[in-house]
């Protein structure tokens, strides 16, 4: 076929889809004998530059591609997941893809291309559009013997189908239609194709075709090298300047949106030891801050146009550039507003960067991050600048900085304690076990040499749970990691040195991930005062109208109405807001700089208000109820009790006893008999055996491990790993933990509960030591009485025991045990200790043990009971044959391991019953007591356990003496929660405790109902409460009830907590910084919380009441004057005040005196406290109601009308007179309402009346253009304004004076 016969149809008109250069470009290669049945569907990237003739209407245009390879495919399922706005706009680069008859993809593939000889000076490369968001033609079945015309058009309805304006090649063998001339295969480019366009194309060529131009542009270029023709169709160029622009700011805007607003996609890991991750993750930065150096002026600026108030001044403002509305001058609106956001910004400003800067100081602690180095091996780096795939040295008392995998520690057997007290709440020492191929190498530099890699799960809020994999990278080894193998941020190493790789950073951490963002909070105060603005705006929208009626609706009556409304416009006034925020700004310098709750800091100075109307406060337990500090305050015995002043009878009997004991341990088998003899007959046991036996038993059952100081600051880095001369190095961050350091003659002690350590030092205390311990054995000194002195404590003091078996302690059976053989005498013991409940059912029958443990628990005293069984050997070798196959048992091993120990716990003889106290913070009894008294509720939410929540519970008496305790049994289904709250529902004025799993299935299932059951009870307790469901907790309380709510911590797992509340208060204590720093106010204790809620909190809220109130007062009198004098004066736009003294009334005549009503109070601090039932009132929000603006609205429309009308049947000859008269009046009106609202007079409020007044007189005799001077020092101007003065005063102070007779409020009852 010739080539002016191929059927190249025009597009007749440009589409807005079309290019600025479009083209219709085929190129065949006829192919004599080879067919295949799939084709290459490829995407190219074009040249972006291009050449044009001297003829630039029409063009010929040529790919150029020279040496270029195609990329490699990208992940299909990767792309199909990208976001909506990288689909929007995207460059996309060349890729090709393979596919079969099924239409799916083989592989990728590789596309070469060869440079066309060309034969034509117009031939050009071609500049095309890329984008991401297109659809792909595939045809399902191709024939093997598919014609050349066929083909093509097939080809041609795929191009039809391509919505963006890409380059697609599609690659399929055509038979020539001449048999004799043939080359590999045919190649057919489309280019740009407008979808709304259909093309069909049909081309048939021979070898020997040489270049030609048809009629309509169609040219064709033979490349004599390799045979191949190639056919050019031209459009007319259309320039797109406009597209690309656009084109270019999608690519930004979506740049950005992904950068700072798209949520970041969390992801699973893989990091190689030693190695730096390419892979970008958070920096590992703590922030509280609410606005960075971008987003500050916006959000601010955002927040205060928020109110009612600083958005419709704002309007005004603007109005008046409008000549035609402008109603004095600008300043006038202008330089109120300006100093309002003025004064708003440096305060936001100066907030958050005190929260800046002690972000600041916690993340530039710095750490020992190990390096490849020949000196120390590790140098030292801020917390800020940790990155994942980092190996860090934490050492004792360290905060943790980030999510560790333990890979080594000081200690031989790859363990290491830490608390977790700031991040789930719970005081129990965890313990956390290193991987086990990492820590067999002998120094830390090994690790670099380690071909290995961490598979690290995506980052989630579960503190409880981690999966991860450690395994070499050529596949011979390979260890699952869990949670015992983490180190969480913000937990503290108790003892030792621990070396981990960082595994999240940031806001990755589970920490972090438990926290929720700091948000703007907003006074309850304001809200209502931002309600009442917006009562004022329909005032002066129905002023106006008034006026308007009155008028008349001729001319151009809208002009006139906005005159009206910028006249009435101070009935809203815009210094409220400058008031409100400097009297919170003295609130919270008061707080501060009192002297009976020194330490306390605001850090949030805009809702000292909320302090004053809080309904529900919700507290944390460990280190802000309690010290944190178990303490062994008494142990029963069946016949006798000792308590702290009976404590030294147990040492001297056991000092007593010391010297028999050790002689009987190193004597003969028959005196061991006598031991064994003792111990089985009651009847021939010595006096004090039951404080002995009691004695060694708790200094036996427990998992406590006694460490020294070498060992404690033993680095990894420094002694066992790197070739360092510096020993044990002083922690760099050890000040951010501040510890209570024992003397060097006691001993320290590491376990998982500090319940166990205060047993063993109590052990310690009476003469029985714990000095050494391992896996297999435990060494224990004894102390001799002091009259032995001839006893010398060497070897022959020390009683050996080796352990055989160690039950540990779960939740499940609440309660541990071990099972111990004397080196010397060769006894076994099982000894057993655990909660009462289950421990009266496993010892022998008693009848003591119940009616003591009820009082203990009374006494909020932790009880455990402790009981023993001396076995034979025979027993025991038919105890451990059964308990070791049981654990070799494949089905039901837990089931049968537990009943092997439980055929063990049969017939136990009690030997005591202790109690450990959880020491209470100073005040926290009476500061309850306080709270309950002032109608606060109180909830405690904690993570630990039930049994210690309900035993601080009572001895804080946070539950009070005659309440009952209702505990909500464990509830898993919806049927469970439906019988446990109909069961709660009966027993009316029972305090409640719940777990955070239950609070989750009542929640799920009865969210209103037990809402509603529980914020009636007189106090609740959340034990096992995560960070997120605390501060759900919270939240659900006021959406519920719509109290104000009081959230108090100390810990990292508070924060939540903390910023969710209306008010949060964090307590600065021992365990680090991070609650103190996320809350709205910070206290050294918690006692302190009574005087910030009773006094300061009371005195914030009256007093902004009061503030609010008179401004508004201020504003309604001199719009009810201008609303009288426009009325009066034909109902003029004209203001009666003109410039500086509309200015100076809201500012120097009336502003002293009305500020200075922040330093009125109703009640002292002591009334305060003593009569906390006088919080109560304030929770009703009576001081600021609809009830008392609407008082304060015809006080001011009586006393406006008073002074309007008085000035105008006083004026005899001039209009000034009226404005001299008015205005006098008005401005001593001011100064004796003040006077009158005044209920507990200051000398500064006496030197701001005096001042405003002088400021008065002086401005009368300066101002002559507002003022007349020889009226003004006239007879007639001083009784004028007098008797009018008198009017509008006097009969509100007779109906004060009346009201506080007959109907006195509550606190007046009191003096």
């Amino acid at each position: 076929m010739n080539v002016n016969e191929m059927q190249l149809r025009d597009f007749d008109e440009e589409t807005e889809d079309t290019d600025s250069e479009t083209e219709l470009l085929v190129r065949h290669v006829g192919n004599g004998g080879r067919q295949q049945s799939d084709f290459k569907l490829q995407k190219t990237k074009s040249n972006s530059n291009s050449i044009t003739n001297n003829n630039r209407s029409r063009s010929h245009v040529h790919h150029n591609n020279t040496n270029r390879h195609s990329r490699s495919l990208m992940n299909n399922h990767q792309r199909k997941t990208q976001s909506f706005l990288s689909q929007l706009f995207d460059v996309v680069s060349n890729t090709t893809f393979t596919r079969n008859n099924n239409n799916s993809i083989l592989s990728p593939s590789t596309s070469n291309s060869h440079r066309p000889n060309l034969r034509t000076s117009r031939a050009a490369p071609v500049r095309h559009r890329n984008e991401q968001n297109c659809e792909y033609f595939v045809s399902n079945s191709i024939s093997a013997n598919t014609s050349t015309t066929s083909t093509i058009n097939n080809a041609a309805y795929a191009a039809r189908f391509n919505h963006s304006s890409k380059t697609y090649h599609i690659k399929h063998p055509v038979a020539s239609m001449d048999s004799t001339d043939a080359s590999p295969m045919g190649t057919f480019h489309y280019s740009d194709t407008p979808p709304t366009t259909n093309t069909t194309a049909g081309l048939s060529a021979t070898s020997n075709s040489v270049n030609a131009t048809t009629n309509n542009g169609l040219q064709t270029v033979v490349d004599p090298d390799n045979g191949s023709t190639t056919v050019f169709y031209q459009k007319n160029r259309r320039k797109s300047k406009k597209r690309s622009l656009s084109n270019l700011c999608k690519v930004c805007l979506c740049s950005c949106w992904r950068k700072w607003f798209a949520a970041r996609e969390l992801r699973a890991r893989t990091v190689h030891l030693g190695r730096v991750t390419a892979e970008k993750f958070p920096p590992n930065e703590i922030r509280n801050q609410k606005y960075n150096f971008i987003t500050f002026l916006p959000l601010v600026l955002f927040e205060q146009f928020r109110f009612f108030l600083n958005l419709y001044f704002l309007l005004m403002a603007l109005s008046q550039f409008i000549p035609d509305i402008r109603i004095g001058y600008p300043y006038t609106y202008w330089g109120p507003l300006g100093f309002v956001l003025t004064v708003t910004i440096c305060r936001e400003a100066i907030d958050d960067y005190r929260r800046h800067q002690r972000d600041r100081e916690v993340n530039s602690q710095k750490y020992k991050r190990l390096v490849v180095s020949d000196t120390h091996g590790y140098e030292m780096v801020p917390s800020s600048k940790l990155k994942v795939g980092d190996i860090i040295i934490v050492e004792k008392n360290e905060r943790v900085p980030a999510d560790l995998i333990l890979l080594r520690t000081s200690d031989k057997s790859g363990s290491v304690f830490v608390r977790t007290d700031q991040l789930d709440g719970e005081t129990d020492w965890k313990l956390r076990l290193a991987v086990s191929l990492t820590q067999k190498l002998n120094k830390d530099s090994d690790l670099f040499n380690m071909d290995a890699s961490v598979y690290i799960e995506k980052p989630q809020n579960d503190i409880h749970s981690f999966i991860g994999t450690f395994a070499m990278q050529d596949g011979s080894e390979e260890v699952g990691l869990n949670v015992e193998n983490t180190l969480w941020a913000n937990t503290v190493v108790a003892a030792g040195t621990a070396t981990g790789i960082v595994i999240y950073t940031g806001c990755e951490t589970r920490s972090v991930m438990n926290n929720s963002q700091p948000r703007s909070k907003v006074g309850l105060l304001d809200m209502e005062i931002n309600g009442l603005t917006k009562v004022l705006f329909c005032a002066v929208l129905g002023l106006a109208l008034v006026m308007m009626m009155l008028k008349g609706f001729s001319g151009p009556w809208y002009r006139y109405m906005f005159r009206f409304v910028l006249l009435f416009s101070y009935i809203i006034p815009i210094s409220l807001r400058v008031n409100l925020d400097m009297g919170k700004a003295f609130y919270s310098w008061q707080m501060q700089n009192d002297s009976e709750i020194q330490g306390t800091v605001v850090r949030s100075t805009t809702i000292p208000e909320e302090l004053g109307r809080i309904s529900y406060v919700l507290t944390d337990k460990t280190g802000t109820l309690t010290q944190n500090e178990m303490v062994f305050k008494k142990i029963h015995l069946g016949i006798v009790s000792h308590d702290n002043d009976t404590f030294h009878h147990v040492a001297e009997t056991i000092g007593a006893l010391a010297p028999t004991i050790l002689k009987r341990s190193t004597s003969t088998d028959t005196s061991t008999s006598k031991i064994a003899l003792y111990s089985g007959n009651r009847m021939r046991r010595p006096e004090g055996w039951r404080e002995w036996e009691a004695v060694k038993a708790l200094a036996l059952c427990h998992n406590v491990t006694p460490i020294s100081d070498e060992d404690d600051n033993r680095s990894v880095s420094t002694s066992s790993t790197f070739a360092s001369t510096t020993g044990g190095s002083t922690s760099p961050t050890k000040s951010v933990i501040t510890m209570e350091i024992t003397s060097t003659n006691e001993h320290q002690y590491q376990a998982s509960s500090p319940d166990e350590i205060a047993l063993v030092k109590w052990t310690e205390q009476v003469g029985l030591t714990l000095i050494a311990r391992d896996i297999n054995s435990m060494t224990l000194q004894l102390k001799a009485h002091k009259k032995s002195d001839h006893l010398q404590f060497d070897d022959d003091s020390l009683m050996h025991f080796q352990i055989l078996q160690l039950f540990p302690f779960t939740s499940e059976s609440k309660r541990m045990g071990i099972i111990v053989k004397d080196s010397q005498s060769g006894e076994i013991t099982f000894y057993l200790k655990g909660a009462d409940v289950v421990m009266s059912s496993i010892v022998q029958y008693n009848d003591w043990l119940s009616e003591e443990s009820g009082n203990m628990a009374r006494e909020g005293l932790r009880t455990l009971v402790v009981a023993k069984k001396v076995l034979s050997e025979d027993q025991y070798n038919d105890f451990e044959t059964r308990y070791n196959a049981a654990r070799l048992s494949v089905s039901d091993r837990v089931t049968k391991v537990a009943a092997v120990v439980e055929s063990l716990e049969r017939e136990l003889e009690l030997l005591c019953l202790t109690g450990v106290e959880d020491r209470l913070q100073e005040g926290v009894r009476p500061t309850l007591e306080l709270l309950r008294n002032a109608g606060v509720r109180v909830w405690m939410l904690t993570g630990d356990k039930l049994e210690t929540a309900c035993c601080i519970a009572k001895s804080s008496q946070l539950i009070g003496r005659n309440q009952g305790l209702h505990v909500l049994r464990s509830v898993k289904t919806r049927t469970d929660a439906h019988l446990e709250l109909n069961q709660f529902r009966r027993k009316q004025g029972h305090a409640l405790v719940i777990s955070g799993e239950s609070l989750e299935v009542c929640l799920q299932y009865y969210r209103p109902e037990f809402l509603e059951l529980a914020t009636a009870s007189p106090a609740v307790v959340c034990c096992r409460c995560s960070p997120t469901q605390k501060a759900q907790v919270v939240q659900l309380i006021q959406k519920h009830t719509g109290k104000r709510t009081c959230a108090i911590g100390d810990g990292g797992n508070d924060v939540s907590m903390i910023q969710q509340a209306d008010a949060g208060v964090g307590i600065e204590g021992r365990e680090g910084r991070q609650a103190s720093l996320a809350g709205d106010f910070s206290i050294p204790q918690f006692s302190h919380i009574a005087k910030l809620l009773l006094v300061h909190g009371r005195r914030s809220y009256k007093r902004s009441a009061a503030l609010s109130q008179f401004v508004i007062h201020r504003g309604l009198i001199i719009t009810t004057l201008q609303a009288v004098f426009s009325a009066v004066f034909y109902l003029s736009s004209v203001a009666l005040y003109q410039g500086f003294l509309m200015v100076g009334y809201s500012t120097l005549y009336t502003m002293f005196p009305v500020f200075s009503l922040v330093l009125d109070q109703d009640i002292t601090s002591t009334t305060a406290v003593t009569y906390p039932e006088l919080y109560k009132d304030l929770s009703k929000g009576r001081s600021l109601s609809y009830k008392t603006f609407f008082i304060w609205v015809l006080i001011s429309i009586y006393q406006g009308g008073v002074i309007m009308y008085g000035a105008l049947i006083l004026f005899e000859d001039e209009f000034i007179h009226i404005v001299a008269i008015s205005f006098s009046a008005l401005i001593m009106t001011e100064l004796i309402m003040v006077a009158l609202t005044v209920r507990t007079w200051h000398r500064l409020m006496v030197l701001a009346e005096l001042f405003s007044l002088a400021l008065y007189l002086i401005s009368l005799a300066v101002l002559h253009e507002y003022f007349d001077w020889e009226f003004i020092s006239s007879y007639d101007f001083l009784w004028k304004v007098f008797i009018i003065t008198v009017v509008s005063c006097l009969p509100l102070y007779i109906i004060k004076f009346l009201r506080k007779k007959c109907s006195p409020p509550s606190y007046l009852k009191l003096s």
